[in-house]
């Protein structure tokens, strides 16, 4: 019997160029660690920090990970590292511009899937902290009260594509993954919740999937997507519904 909904967030219910999105965010963000890091470090920092998210084995939450590497060599100053971020996502972050459309269909699919009384879940990969999923969340001008849960960069202790991550959200909601449903474009980050024993819908709005964005290379890319199994269902967001609905009848 189907419980819960996982789906992600970006180009899954908002469809937006990853890359230039990106490119947006440092140079905003540059501007609140200039005076600590130079444009090219602070890149540096931040992707070598967000990266090593994939080897954290669960003993600590992937904030402190996060940390751990994007302050080396000024441990004494992590704290304060993090409420800049903070400061940054508070005040500048919805200056960056980015062109940004959602899949046809989104508020119907939205409505059916909140009137199906399943528990919904944000399982956007968690290298972010709530806020910034939160604004960008309404991007699509869908609202975060419709959610049960966000992964972040706080609460969770896993990244995707490990299946740890999906294991992991399907504890914090109480539900066995075989309840599950996950929801996404990506066919490895999303798709990946198959080896959790989640079933999935991978969802082909976005023209593109563009892997340039903090996740993997290409080779940990072909590496991983051969041990994935194909999705359960594929289309357009669109159809969601349609599934879950059949699924509940089951």
């Amino acid at each position: 019997m189907l419980k819960a909904i996982l789906i992600d967030l970006d180009n899954t219910l908002i469809l937006f160029d990853e890359l230039e999105y990106y490119n947006a965010f440092f140079e905003k963000l540059n501007s609140c660690f200039s005076d600590e890091f130079s444009t090219d470090e602070l890149k540096e920092r931040v992707v070598n920090g967000t990266m090593g998210l994939r080897h954290n084995t669960g003993g600590k939450n992937n904030l402190d990970c996060f940390l751990a590497v994007f302050a080396k060599g000024r441990e004494e100053k992590s704290a304060a590292l993090w409420e800049r971020f903070m400061l940054f996502y508070r005040e500048s972050y919805d200056d960056i511009k980015v062109a940004v459309g959602v899949p046809d269909g989104l508020q119907d699919g939205m409505d059916r899937l909140r009137q199906s009384g399943l528990k919904l879940v944000i399982a956007s990969n968690p290298i972010f902290p709530v806020i910034a999923q939160k604004k960008r969340m309404r991007w699509g001008n869908l609202d975060p009260a419709w959610f049960d849960l966000f992964t972040d960069i706080e609460n969770m202790n896993h990244v995707k594509p490990s299946v740890d991550y999906y294991l992991q959200v399907c504890r914090m909601i109480g539900e066995a993954p075989e309840t599950c449903l996950m929801i996404g474009n990506d066919p490895v980050n999303d798709m990946a919740a198959a080896g959790a024993g989640l079933r999935t819908y991978r969802t082909i709005d976005a023209e593109v999937v563009d892997y340039a964005a903090l996740t993997l290379t290409a080779e940990e890319r072909t590496k991983d997507a051969r041990a994935i199994p194909a999705p359960d269902w594929e289309g357009l967001f669109s159809g969601v519904a349609d599934v879950v609905e059949g699924l509940m009848e089951k």
